[in-house]
């Protein structure tokens, strides 16, 4: 048998794409070295009964119309807000960081967005164009804000100094001179009402999905017509230019018999304690139970690739690979680890349906 696609990787890239190459009647098969589909977004109910997300939280969100239409298509939604608080001198913190923020840490009384905007000009430090993730944030909220919130917390998700970090490591994280304690402010904010996981069952329904299979170990077993590819870029091509820099996690999950552990469904710890940040995703997935589940978040440098280290040497190791891809003729690089890039669910979602409208016009 010749398939029209092989699709190495069951997560959102490549689930979306089978289902919408299988729906205008391609022959695709998916294969994932996991045993289980949905990748990093899996989650599975746990022996005490609690819906848990085994790779840390996935808050979905988004402002692309066409990407939640997309996925109403398999899932109802339970409307989710997420509200996170940081823990600094035992204390929590309204985060990100606003006004409230600004009023409980430095013990002022900022009442308008106007008043709030001038507080933060007389903290921030100027600097034109930050050149690392460090100034990026000074330049933001100033020093005392700098050192309480993300110095630390930066050295143990990375690894480094924030001053050899991108300045974009700090960039996405909003400065709000309101009120809005969200975690996000996307305009559709929600989780799948019964998980991930059966999201994708659905999406998957009917494709051929292979499990525990390893791509390098059938590339040439499997006849396909062309490729599309969701792993690393760097594993595809035998890091035939040395390995890209990626950061992990290792979690540690611990049940309570009690109906919630903390009041938020995250709560940060940028300079106690040797983990992140604790998730109690049962907040937000509206599970009614006498039990929790929460999960400590440890940084580390082995293990799965989560995030591509956003460091200008490894994009320059990054532009190499993606030089190399682009000489291939019918496979198609998509995802974080693919493109070597963080992105959010969202914006995965809209790069396989634009992937597929292009695929479905130019083919």
């Amino acid at each position: 048998m010749i398939y029209d696609y092989l699709i190495v990787g069951a997560g959102f890239a490549g689930s979306v794409l089978a289902e919408r190459l299988s729906s205008i009647g391609k022959r695709v098969l998916v294969i994932d070295r996991r045993k289980h589909i949905g990748g990093n977004c899996y989650d599975y109910y746990n022996k005490a009964g609690v819906l848990v997300h085994r790779y840390g939280p996935h808050y979905f969100r988004t402002n692309f119309e066409e990407v939640k239409n997309y996925l109403s298509q398999f899932t109802e939604w339970i409307p989710a807000e997420y509200r996170i608080r940081s823990y600094i001198d035992g204390k929590l913190y309204t985060f990100p960081i606003n006004r409230n923020t600004l009023n409980e840490f430095f013990g002022v009384d900022l009442k308008t967005e106007e008043e709030a905007e001038v507080f933060l000009n007389s903290k921030r430090i100027k600097i034109k164009n930050p050149k690392n993730a460090e100034e990026q944030v000074l330049s933001l909220v100033g020093q005392e804000i700098y050192e309480a919130f993300f110095k630390n917390y930066t050295i143990k998700q990375w690894g480094i100094d924030p001053k050899k970090l991108d300045p974009s490591v700090t960039a996405r994280i909003p400065i709000r001179t309101n009120t809005d304690d969200r975690y996000v402010n996307d305009k559709f904010q929600a989780m799948p009402k019964d998980g991930y996981t059966k999201l994708f069952e659905r999406m998957l329904n009917g494709i051929e999905v292979r499990l525990g299979i390893d791509y390098r170990s059938v590339k040439n077993k499997i006849k396909y017509k062309k490729l599309i590819y969701t792993g690393p870029i760097d594993e595809f091509f035998d890091y035939k230019f040395g390995r890209l820099p990626y950061r992990s996690l290792r979690f540690k999950f611990e049940t309570y018999n009690k109906e919630f552990y903390q009041g938020w469904v995250q709560i940060n710890y940028p300079n106690e304690y040797k983990f992140t940040r604790i998730v109690e995703i049962k907040h937000v997935t509206g599970q009614k139970l006498p039990r929790t589940t929460i999960v400590k978040e440890y940084p580390c440098s082995g293990g799965e690739p989560f995030y591509p280290f956003p460091t200008p040497e490894a994009q320059q190791l990054y532009l190499k690979y993606k030089n190399e891809a682009e000489k291939l003729k019918n496979v198609y690089f998509v995802g974080r680890l693919a493109e070597y890039r963080y992105l959010n669910m969202d914006q995965v979602i809209k790069k396989a349906l634009d992937l597929f409208n292009f695929l479905k016009i130019y083919e």
